[in-house]
């Protein structure tokens, strides 16, 4: 249990900072680019507006839209949480590391490997299914092979990942800005056009719940990016990585229920696996294109979020530097792996999404809890922000407890022992 009091109040600020920073970091680095609240918010976003979101109507056919939205606050609420976590974690450790060297710092090796194991079985999973879903979608668009559209999206999405954080942070937020005025397009365009069917949204099925959840968990994971938001904004503005986080993970829920809405709305349990291709086939030409597009510059944005954190992880476990040979082998071992099982045809879209959503959400929302406390005790300085009632001890145990119970049914699902209708 943390040795440090829980206030009531909303997480605040600390200015005191009794140690001093170590060399390189933020607060020595002279003439350096910050990242902006605007650009964590979209690497934020980025990261979570994925594939997750194009299956998401698919997997709540069953159970409705309102299961869904259930579904999609509980994971919410509890991932935005354990971010927070990640975030004062962060600031109270000195030397600037990912989620895979800050679990070795304050848990030791067995923290560090599990970790490091969760971020691998995210992004390959993740990237499985970009490399699935993007070479469909541009041959749809472009009529080229699936195998050249997926070659072509992995190059482009490799290349701003070596780019490095800021690249990716400026095309993030080019990118998310764009697929902002899309989804409001497509929103309005199914509403004012062929209408929404009240009867489609009031399902409400809570024995699928527990489904829905699964893959929920996975599209508002992005745990991973906190470290590199806390060692990207400027020092001397302490709210920037709470105020992110926050802006960043409200945003996702309000995409993550939007694009349900209207498919669902629509379509009912007529969708595709891949919302955009029977949504826009429903709104005619335009949208199509539209849709498709959206969903292809969605895998884009969470590519390069996923991407770049598993290879800046890879660099960590082995404490490679982050230039050199050893930054071109951690590229290849983040990006190659997928691609090859994808083309294999190894792993469906959903399946790949709902496998790794649940061993990794567990590991990456149960993990921060044991930081957080080990680093109250044992953190190098006083962080410039901490958490407050959102360390409550009753939110802890509620972040171990959902969680643990996730993973639960990704194993029961990997063996075929779960009820029917929830596979």
């Amino acid at each position: 249990m943390s040795t440090e009091p829980l206030s009531t109040a909303a997480a605040v600020p600390v200015t005191s900072d009794t140690s001093p920073p170590a060399e390189h970091t933020p607060e020595t680095s002279h003439g350096r680019k910050y990242l902006s609240v605007a650009q964590g918010v979209a690497l934020i976003y980025g990261t979570n507006i994925g594939a997750g979101i194009l299956s998401l109507p698919y997997a709540a056919r069953n159970g409705g839209f309102l299961a869904l939205v259930v579904a999609l606050l509980i994971a919410g609420t509890l991932t935005t949480i354990s971010m927070l976590y990640i975030a004062e974690v962060s600031l109270r450790t000195n030397k600037p590391l990912q989620l895979s060297g800050l679990a070795e710092k304050y848990l030791g090796q067995w923290g560090r490997w599990l970790i490091f194991v969760a971020i691998v079985v995210n992004s390959i999973g993740a990237l499985i299914a970009y490399a699935s879903g993007s070479g469909s979608l541009i041959s749809n668009l472009t009529g080229l092979p699936p195998i050249v559209g997926t070659l072509a999206f992995f190059a482009l999405g490799t290349f701003v990942m070596v780019k490095g954080l800021h690249a990716a942070g400026f095309v993030e937020g080019l990118i998310t800005t764009g697929m902002a005025l899309i989804i409001v397009t497509l929103c309005a365009w199914t509403i004012l056009g062929p209408g929404i069917y009240a009867e489609n949204l009031i399902v409400f099925h809570p024995f699928y719940i527990v489904p829905i959840m699964n893959l929920a968990v996975f599209t508002f994971l992005a745990q991973y990016v906190v470290p590199e938001i806390a060692r990207g904004v400027d020092p001397a503005s302490p709210q920037a990585v709470p105020r992110s986080i926050i802006i960043g993970m409200v945003a996702t829920g309000v995409t993550l229920a939007a694009v349900p809405f209207a498919a669902l709305g629509l379509l009912g349990t007529n969708v595709s696996e891949v919302v955009t291709l029977s949504w826009g086939d429903a709104l005619g030409p335009v949208a199509y294109y539209l849709a498709n597009a959206f969903a292809l510059l969605a895998m884009f944005t969470s590519f390069i979020a996923i991407g770049f954190t598993a290879m800046r992880n890879v660099l960590d476990i082995r404490h490679w530097p982050e230039s050199g040979w050893q930054r071109s082998v951690a590229v290849a071992l983040t990006v190659i792996p997928p691609l090859l099982i994808s083309i294999a045809g190894l792993g469906g879209f959903v399946a790949a999404l709902s496998y790794a959503g649940g061993f990794a959400g567990a590991t990456m929302s149960i993990i921060p809890v044991l930081l957080l406390r080990a680093a109250r005790k044992n953190g190098d300085r006083q962080p410039v922000w901490m958490a407050t009632w959102q360390a409550h001890p009753v939110l802890q145990f509620l972040l171990i407890a959902v969680y643990a119970l996730a993973f639960v049914y990704s194993v029961l699902a990997i063996v075929g022992l779960v009820p029917a209708g929830w596979a």
